[in-house]
């Protein structure tokens, strides 16, 4: 198991060996910590040995290029892309390319991952909403325990609640908040316990549609639910959701209600202090050829459709 987390000097220190690596704009803050502006992720792909070898292969290429954000999550390939990840990490770190700290590991919760046959007593008759996804807090505890053991880190930093708004299809949006806050809970608990760095929402539809819509969640109301759990110094820190060039609602749809106005999820989430990591940001591979030849008009400088997505 590799111990310890990111953390501000061990991310700096994997920024400053790579300066002459990547363009000085490469890196953002967030927490104190420097982060990539590319990361991961690990969703996709074949449940066999031959993708889990190809992962940790671009997992180790990646991070030791200068990609310092990896993201995975439980039902991702049946739990073998959280095991690619931590091959990767421990080989990177046992061969001392990069530590432990120089990396921030995301992850997340929620969907039934599935790994030979179903545990029993973690739900509840309740507990299941369309058949696939959970939130309990005795099944995210579950949850984040196999991802550590996945993953071999003592600490994950970012743990996502996964896609939260599944839980709308069958249940009123009072009844999701009231989970989310029960959620929340015991995720400020593991943060307390070093388990978590900080937690959030991994989203698709939830902050991307407009507050009328079934699979609507107003972000100012998820954020309320964890300042209820624990006040202002609560651990509720990032999101995440799509945006792409074929997904530009968070950027371009004001879909969060702010008062009497309304405003994008972006704006709202830099009014409350949350960060947005992006996903879906090729579109899984869709984006990263055939683009229309105006895109390129409007991105001088750019040789490829990956680098233009």
């Amino acid at each position: 198991m590799l111990r310890g987390k990111a953390t501000a000097s061990g991310t700096k220190a994997y920024r400053a060996a790579l300066k002459s690596a990547v363009p000085a704009d490469h890196f953002r803050s967030w927490q104190g910590l420097a982060v990539s502006s590319i990361g991961l992720g690990t969703y996709l792909g074949a449940e066999d040995e031959v993708t889990d070898r190809a992962y940790q292969s671009a997992v180790e290429h990646a991070v030791a290029g200068g990609l310092n954000v990896v993201d995975s999550a439980i039902n991702y390939r049946r739990q073998r892309s959280e095991r690619a990840v931590g091959s990767a990490l421990a080989a990177l770190h046992e061969s001392g390319r990069v530590k432990r700290d120089g990396v921030v590991v995301a992850t997340k919760g929620g969907f039934l991952p599935f790994d030979g046959p179903a545990p029993k007593g973690l739900l509840g008759p309740g507990d299941l909403v369309a058949g696939t996804h959970c939130m309990s807090p005795h099944y995210l505890e579950d949850q984040l325990e196999r991802s550590l053991a996945n993953l071999g880190l003592e600490q994950v930093d970012i743990y996502y609640v996964h896609n939260p708004e599944t839980q709308l299809a069958e249940l009123p949006r009072a009844a999701v908040l009231d989970r989310l806050k029960a959620a929340f809970e015991f995720l400020e608990g593991a943060a307390r316990s070093g388990r978590i760095g900080v937690y959030g929402t991994a989203t698709w539809t939830a902050y991307r549609q407009p507050p009328e819509a079934q699979d609507a969640l107003s972000l100012a109301e998820v954020v309320g639910a964890a300042k209820a759990v624990a006040g202002a110094e609560h651990h509720f820190r990032v999101v995440q959701l799509p945006y792409n060039l074929a997904m530009t609602e968070a950027f371009t749809a004001p879909t969060q209600p702010r008062g009497r106005e309304r405003v994008t999820a972006l704006e709202l989430a830099r009014a409350l202090g949350v960060y947005v990591m992006t996903s879906a940001s090729i579109y899984q591979g869709q984006l990263a050829r055939n683009l229309p030849p105006v895109i390129g008009q409007f991105l001088p400088g750019l040789s490829t459709d990956a680098q233009r997505a």
